[in-house]
């Protein structure tokens, strides 16, 4: 399944006001929860925390990709996120995370989880498409990019 499959449009935050971990995942979380509002947001935001004391899921070159398994979901939900200031996210290599996509899976799924994670792994270590994300003027040009680069 592609990324721009499971992406809803809607689920797009262009400018994250978050300035650290927390409330990065707080506000990624709430994009979810507006377009998935059956979801406990407590629940969602406890699953991410936990992952997140396993290591940080900030991979570096100002990629984050904050995931988790849930019980009760039907199916994968994704949500992207830009920051255009930077988040401490604990990266691998000690740099700032611009670029989120926050994952939550159903609680019994391995196989689509870990496609999904490298689709995503594999689209953003394109430096070229990290940028034209950075630099995409709304969520809607952020969708077309994702749309394009999975060919």
């Amino acid at each position: 399944m592609k990324i721009s499959e499971l992406l809803n449009p809607e689920a797009i935050v262009a400018d994250l006001q978050a300035k650290d971990k927390e409330k990065a995942l707080a506000e990624l979380t709430d994009a979810l929860i507006s377009c998935e509002p059956s979801l406990d947001r407590g629940s969602v935001i406890a699953v991410l925390q936990e992952r997140e004391k396993l290591g940080s899921t900030g991979i570096g070159d100002g990629v984050a990709i904050p995931h988790g398994k849930l019980a009760g979901i039907p199916e994968l939900k994704l949500v992207f996120g830009r920051s255009h200031t930077g988040v401490d996210f604990e990266s691998m290599d000690g740099q700032p995370a611009y670029l989120f996509f926050l994952l939550i899976a159903p609680e019994e799924s391995v196989g689509v989880h870990l496609k999904t994670l490298a689709r995503i792994s594999k689209l953003l270590k394109d430096a070229a498409v990290r940028k034209k994300l950075l630099d995409a003027a709304d969520p809607q040009a952020i969708y077309q990019i994702v749309s394009e680069e999975e060919g």
